[in-house]
């Protein structure tokens, strides 16, 4: 069984995933859902469905939904619109997904089957740019520009819990002072000296929190996962009894972070298209009124001879349809009958 707290959903690509893979991990939420759309590169001519998250975008065949497709954002090299030519559109614009995972390269090509419609496009590329300005949500950042006069530059939904000065990084063997900064989403700490020196630690990805010895004494540390690099970070704090209240708050904000992630995407669609499946409605009879007027008359037309029709008329040639057709009653045009009305 999968650990829960192993981050896969934007950081893989998978191939025909099982249905537990499709359920929404925490904190992973669905923008939109296109139907009618075509995987030109793999499965041509293959009518299907996608499902945009802010982790993924996940294309599922409408014949055998046991063939899909699950694309991390992480993995998206670039994204292009280019002409495809599709077996159920023939050749029209298409959207060209660029990736690479785990060395290889893979290309995506997704083919709108509804003309007219920009939403694969637009929605698709809004939302791996949200993804893209996002990362210090979900990256562990060395050396980044966070700190502006000595002062943590907030995310959007971040919230400062505690800020601690005199906290020592134990990085090198002399140690360097600094200020360490606690939030919602993550631990920052920067040199009071030099503002670009700094590190942010989302809790994302971190492994464990702990309190071990080190040549400076009791150290508050934080391991963050070998998707990050593996590193192991360490502080002193003093007193300790401060030591032991940064060390509580972040076990606990970390853990609670494990229920409730935020992966930090925000974006909405405001006039969300119904799904298909929502516009279906049961059949039933109408209950209407034939009005009794000139153009009622060309339904008659297809009777032969007001309903007591015994043979059939010799054909003549309709130059308007360019065809032989059988002779129309007096009276009756092709004209009229393509202007009927209910």
């Amino acid at each position: 069984m999968e650990d829960d707290r192993y981050i896969w959903q934007d950081r893989e690509i998978r191939f025909d995933i099982p249905p537990a893979d499709f359920d929404l991990r925490r904190g992973e939420f669905e923008i939109d859902s296109i139907d009618s759309i075509e995987d030109t590169k793999g499965n041509n001519g293959e009518k299907g469905s996608l499902v945009i998250t802010n982790l993924r975008m996940v294309w599922t065949a409408q014949k055998s939904p046991r063939i899909n497709l699950s694309i991390g954002y992480s993995c998206i090299v670039s994204i292009t619109i280019h002409k495809a030519n599709s077996r159920l559109r023939g050749q029209t614009q298409a959207l060209y997904v660029l990736t690479k995972f785990n060395s290889s390269r893979f290309e995506f090509i997704f083919t709108n089957l509804v003309k007219n419609s920009p939403r694969l496009f637009t929605t698709v590329q809004a939302v791996h740019r949200a993804y893209e300005t996002s990362k210090l949500y979900r990256d562990l950042k060395l050396r980044g520009a966070i700190i502006r006069d000595k002062e943590l530059l907030l995310l959007p939904q971040e919230q400062v819990y505690t800020k601690t000065s005199g906290v020592w990084n134990l990085s090198s063997d002399q140690g360097n002072l600094g200020t360490l900064y606690v939030t919602n989403v993550r631990v920052v700490w920067f040199a009071n000296l030099a503002e670009n020196f700094n590190v942010s630690i989302p809790y994302l990805q971190i492994k464990a929190v702990r309190i071990r010895d080190s040549k400076f004494g009791p150290a508050f540390v934080l391991e963050t996962t070998p998707q990050s690099g593996g590193y192991v970070l360490g502080f002193r704090i003093d007193p300790s009894d401060k030591l032991q209240d940064v060390f509580k708050e972040v076990s606990s904000l970390h853990k609670l972070f494990s229920v409730n992630p935020i992966f930090g995407i925000e974006f909405s669609i405001e006039e969300k298209p119904p799904c298909l499946q929502d516009l279906k409605e049961k059949h039933k009879v109408d209950d209407i009124e034939i009005v009794d007027d000139e153009t009622s008359n060309a339904f008659a037309a297809y009777y032969a001879d007001g309903g007591h029709k015994t043979s059939d008329r010799k054909p003549a040639f309709c130059p308007a349809l360019g065809l032989a057709v059988e002779k129309l009653r007096d009276g009756v045009s092709i004209e009229s009958l393509w202007n009927c009305s209910g």
